[in-house]
């Protein structure tokens, strides 16, 4: 609940949110009644985001969505919801300019299902992730680290986090994201590539300017 709201003191302690992920115009995707929005003076470079929801359409498709349009996108809680979540992936990015980025929460498999699936929390779930697991307890696991890398030859992975600094790991099994603080969540933060980069297969700096 609310799990944009607990992020902000976390990202506001983070610069490049401020500085880099939330700058421009973006999209909210499954903002639901807690957009990032509301949030606009905290992130000063903040243009305008449009929150898109289920009367917009499929969040999977984001179908009236021009391609390369976008400065960043944000999307809490809302990949888990989706029928293919790697083709929901690949339209996030496609709406997204080059080096604009990409912010995504996704609850942790272990922290917020706790080894039951489907889900006992929200019955909507229809897939659970994990950073990295050779076996997972969940017949719908994804490993989070291997679709990013399916990814990777469109969009650099710039953040990957196991939210778990409130977690508390010895009290029984409910879902702590129902209290003010629990996230149990993992956050990544992507970066779309430029066609420069593809070419060059990395990032490095401009050649120095010659004077005499």
């Amino acid at each position: 609940m609310h799990e944009s709201s607990k992020a902000l003191m976390r990202r506001v302690h983070d610069s490049r949110f401020s500085t880099r992920f939330f700058v421009g115009n973006g999209i909210d995707i499954g903002s639901g009644p807690d957009p990032l929005g509301q949030y606009a003076e905290q992130f000063p470079l903040m243009q305008k985001v449009r929150n898109w929801d289920l009367p917009d359409g499929d969040a999977q498709l984001l179908a009236s969505i021009e391609d390369n349009s976008l400065d960043f996108a944000h999307s809490s809680h809302c990949l888990e919801h989706m029928r293919d979540p790697a083709l929901a992936l690949h339209n996030w990015l496609r709406v997204l300019k080059p080096h604009a980025y990409l912010v995504v929460l996704v609850p942790d498999e272990d922290l917020y299902e706790q080894g039951v699936f489907p889900s006992t929390f929200n019955s909507d779930h229809k897939w659970t992730f994990t950073l990295h697991k050779k076996k997972s307890w969940s017949s719908k696991s994804i490993n989070l680290m291997e679709m990013l890398a399916n990814v990777s030859d469109i969009a650099q992975t710039i953040k990957v986090e196991l939210l778990d600094t409130t977690f508390r790991y010895n009290l029984s099994r409910f879902d702590q994201t129902t209290t003010p603080v629990g996230e149990s969540a993992i956050e990544f933060v992507m970066r779309k590539l430029p066609d420069e980069e593809k070419v060059k297969m990395g990032r490095f700096r401009p050649p120095a300017v010659q004077t005499r």
